[in-house]
């Protein structure tokens, strides 16, 4: 292989947390038929045979919060801690992306001292909402103001959206719901100003921005029609929007990179995998796929492009 990978979109699975998010309703989580299988040596097998040299590894939906705030908090905590342990245990081979137990203020703000200062994470993951407050809310303006303060990465994933009783139509919501939320949240964020903001947190949004690229002109038209006569004119919605990283997951090719690359510039893409909730054998194909498309210039493959950039993003974990 011409390059190794690093992969920003990588799920941890450990046994303890599938038992208390099945205690608490999610024995289906997002409409799936039941839990993947995940361990670390299934993992690393994934990784060696593809080439991949470092996963940052983060929860996926439904995440650490279900419904009660200290025992939030207290699965945070337990989570975080062990993520971090595996990043001690495999020296370059893991990076830790810190679950936070929102939308409790107050528990996010202690957990993000305590996963940067005491674990040395590599960021934090934030689902598009949690009990449907979505990520412009402004209830969570302290949580980045602190995660701009610390200048941190800021994982995105998605998770059910609120209406997905009438919007999934039965459907597992990983197919069409993700995608959708994230955009929603995304959409939010920007409308809302959190990203001008708070300028110097490095966001990475999933699944080549879903449906963000052939929606990004409608967004940036309606906030023109819709906000600047309230507040003052910031950066149009585009130019936010090609400012963040966009990471590969998913069916990347062939048509979504081509349609994220109308957006923004291949220096802001990044390779994710989506293991375990990526089977093995399609992450092996997604993976393959990565390989055998055209790059988007003669000097480079997306191996090499993908892991350049990675490295700007995770300076420490990734020299």
């Amino acid at each position: 292989m011409s390059s190794s990978l690093i992969d920003v979109h990588a799920h941890l699975l450990p046994d303890f947390y599938v038992r208390q998010a099945t205690a608490a309703g999610h024995a289906h989580p997002d409409g799936m038929g039941g839990w993947p299988s995940w361990s670390v040596q299934a993992h690393l097998d994934l990784m060696d045979r593809n080439g991949i040299e470092t996963a940052m590894l983060s929860m996926s939906s439904p995440g650490v919060h279900f419904g009660d705030d200290k025992a939030a908090r207290l699965l945070a905590r337990r989570v975080n801690e062990h993520t971090a342990e595996l990043t001690r245990d495999h020296p370059g081979r893991f990076g830790n992306l810190a679950s936070l137990p929102l939308p409790d203020v107050d528990g996010a703000l202690e957990e993000i001292a305590f996963s940067f200062d005491e674990l040395g994470a590599d960021g934090v993951t934030l689902l598009t909402h949690t009990h449907g407050v979505y990520l412009g809310d402004q209830r969570l303006d302290p949580v980045f103001a602190e995660l701009d303060r610390r200048r941190a990465v800021v994982f995105l994933h998605p998770t059910s959206p609120v209406c997905w009783e009438q919007s999934a139509l039965g459907r597992p919501r990983p197919m069409v719901e993700y995608i959708f939320d994230t955009a929603r949240t995304v959409t939010d964020l920007v409308m809302a100003g959190v990203l001008t903001r708070h300028p110097d947190m490095r966001v990475i949004v999933p699944h080549c921005g879903g449906v963000i690229p052939v929606l990004a002109d409608r967004i940036d038209e309606c906030m023109s029609l819709f906000l600047h006569a309230r507040q003052p004119p910031g950066p149009d919605a585009v130019r936010q929007l090609r400012g963040l990283y966009y990471d590969m997951a998913g069916t990347a090719f062939p048509r979504q990179v081509p349609a994220l690359l109308r957006l923004v510039d291949p220096d802001r893409v990044l390779f994710g995998s989506d293991y375990c909730w990526t089977p093995a054998p399609l992450a092996d194909a997604h993976i393959a796929a990565i390989d055998a498309a055209e790059p988007p210039a003669q000097d480079t493959t997306w191996r090499s492009l993908t892991t350049a950039n990675a490295k700007r993003v995770f300076p420490r974990t990734t020299r």
